[in-house]
């Protein structure tokens, strides 16, 4: 695991099986998070059950644009050249499962399925599910966060910092869970505009102090037991850039 500094036990307890899933479509809300080491797999997956006019589907990433892939209805594709020698597809029913090997840090990135369908006079762009992958690698300094743990009664309140190094101008700010119940917690734009996850809806608070955003979570329960990161969009940057100590939290029962 990443973070090896903690007790081997502490990292057991976030296995307990006390977290229930939760579901969702493909919409803001349910944004997947998923979160590698450098030189593993990451995979991708999205929906083709679109219209009859359905031309084809587009994984591209949103930080500098890129489109990843393309596969056409007639199963015909094109692949970025700088990741054709990584990246796999594969159908499989009504989903598009898109693997992309040997992860590097550049990978981390904001992915978003767009599907093409044909109208009368032109092409109309579907948006789809968005995903936000996280590679962990050595440090890169750039996103600094603390504490590095927290173990927190029911109910209390935790604040965690994420502060981007001052030569490095930002464009936004994430705060995500990545290990149990992966998913975005909060992002805060340079214009000071947020999205907070359902799950923390009149629980969360946050302050921008320079180049600091201190997040402070209410009312603490065992279910927010997890480990969360804070990613930085850079500006001028291609991709994420990702903090590598994270918060282990802990939420102790009454």
């Amino acid at each position: 695991m990443l973070w090896i500094c903690l007790p081997t036990a502490l990292l057991f307890l976030l296995r307990l099986p006390c977290f229930p899933g939760q579901n969702g479509g493909e919409n803001e809300e349910s944004t997947d998070i998923i979160s590698v080491w450098e030189g593993e797999t990451i995979s991708i997956t999205c929906s083709i059950k679109g219209p009859e006019n359905e031309v084809g589907t587009y994984l591209a990433t949103s930080i500098q644009p890129v489109n990843v892939i393309y596969v056409s209805k007639q199963n015909t594709s094109y692949i970025h050249p700088a990741l054709a020698s990584r990246t796999k597809y594969s159908k499989e029913g009504s989903n598009l499962r898109i693997t992309l090997h040997s992860a590097q840090e550049s990978d981390s990135n904001i992915y978003q399925c767009r599907t093409y369908v044909k109208s009368k006079s032109s092409h109309k762009k579907l948006f789809g599910k968005t995903t936000i992958v996280v590679v962990k690698g050595k440090p890169s300094g750039i996103v600094e966060q603390a504490p590095l743990y927290a173990n927190p009664q029911q109910g209390q309140s935790v604040s965690i910092t994420c502060a981007l190094k001052s030569s490095h101008e930002d464009e936004g700010i994430y705060l995500l869970k990545t290990h149990m119940q992966p998913e975005r917690v909060l992002y805060v734009s340079s214009q000071n505009t947020s999205t907070v996850s359902p799950a923390f809806a009149n629980r969360l608070e946050y302050s921008k102090e320079g180049e600091k955003t201190v997040i402070t979570l209410h009312n603490l329960w065992r279910n927010d037991s997890d480990i969360y990161v804070c990613a930085g969009v850079v500006k001028n940057s291609s991709f994420l850039s990702v903090s590598r100590s994270g918060t282990m939290m802990l939420i102790k029962g009454i």
